[in-house]
């Protein structure tokens, strides 16, 4: 089966309703499969942004375009992989001058609508936290702090640093204890909403655990476009199923969404809802022809 079979395979199971019901659902639900996702990647300089943003995603890297501030630039850039695209969009402010604060709050207004995930990026042996708490409490805001997904880079510094075991890449039982209380250092100063991630991009460790967690804080929409978007030994199991879920969940919402339209009939209304399951457990079966 390829993409255009698996097309049909929806197709057929709404071929009960009205042409115009089955090409508005189908429609939708081929957006689904085209989204083109948007990651915001935030945090001080020298932290591993892009090479965080390496590590995880392949495709060629392009820049598309720079959204103007009085200050700094948000810089946009597109990483295509075939037919697909996944935006970056590297945030500036974090560790700069607190007077700018009111104008990268504005920015940010703009810009986090459509970002569907922040990787929020921070040095395993960053001890001074408080402009990171200043900016994610007072500039970020609550409005967008559910997008945030707190990231430890550089694990492999944190002390005691010369007892990490470079042959098996692992981090010594007392780094990872002192890795525990960084992490609990950041629950307890800034409570973020999703969990927080240790890795070291640099020896490649935990990388397979922090990309499941950021599939899984992704909207129901994006998940599956971002998981075709990561390299390919990142693509576990676990990312695989929760992607496909979440597809089936989406074209669940897009079912709801016509039948809550009040053009459609009483009657349409039912059907859809009948063929509902149906539908959603069809797209889970293709969701590998898609993705």
């Amino acid at each position: 089966m390829n993409k255009s079979e698996s097309t049909k395979a929806i197709e057929n199971t709404l071929a009960f309703l009205p042409n115009e019901l089955n090409r508005l659902i189908l429609d939708k639900i081929l957006c689904l499969t085209n989204y083109e996702p948007t990651i915001g990647i935030m945090g001080k300089t020298g932290v591993g942004k892009s090479s965080l943003c390496n590590v995880l995603f392949q495709g060629d890297v392009s820049p598309v375009s720079d959204v103007r501030s009085c200050t700094r630039d948000a810089l946009h850039f597109r990483l295509q992989d075939g037919e697909r695209s996944l935006t970056l969009i590297d945030l500036p402010g974090v560790g700069e001058n607190q007077h700018r604060d009111r104008k990268y709050a504005s920015l940010y207004r703009r810009l986090l609508p459509e970002a569907d995930l922040i990787l929020w990026v921070i040095k395993a042996d960053d001890r001074a936290l408080a402009i990171d708490e200043h900016f994610y409490r007072y500039v970020l805001g609550d409005e967008f702090q559910s997008k945030v997904l707190f990231v430890i880079n550089q694990a492999d510094k944190i002390e005691p640093c010369h007892k990490w075991n470079s042959t098996s890449n692992q981090p010594s039982p007392l780094q990872i204890a002192n890795l525990d209380l960084k992490v609990q250092d950041i629950i307890r100063l800034l409570k973020p909403i999703n969990p927080v991630c240790a890795i070291s991009v640099k020896a490649k460790w935990n990388l397979n655990k922090m990309v499941e967690t950021m599939v899984e804080c992704l909207p129901e929409k994006s998940s599956s476009p971002v998981s075709a978007q990561l390299h390919r030994h990142l693509r576990t199991e676990r990312v695989k199923e929760t992607a496909r879920n979440d597809f089936g969940s989406a074209v669940g919402g897009v079912l709801d969404v016509v039948a809550s339209l009040h053009v459609v009939p009483r009657p349409v209304k039912s059907l859809i809802h009948q063929i509902r399951d149906a539908v959603v457990s069809i797209a889970r079966c293709v969701w590998d022809f898609f993705f």
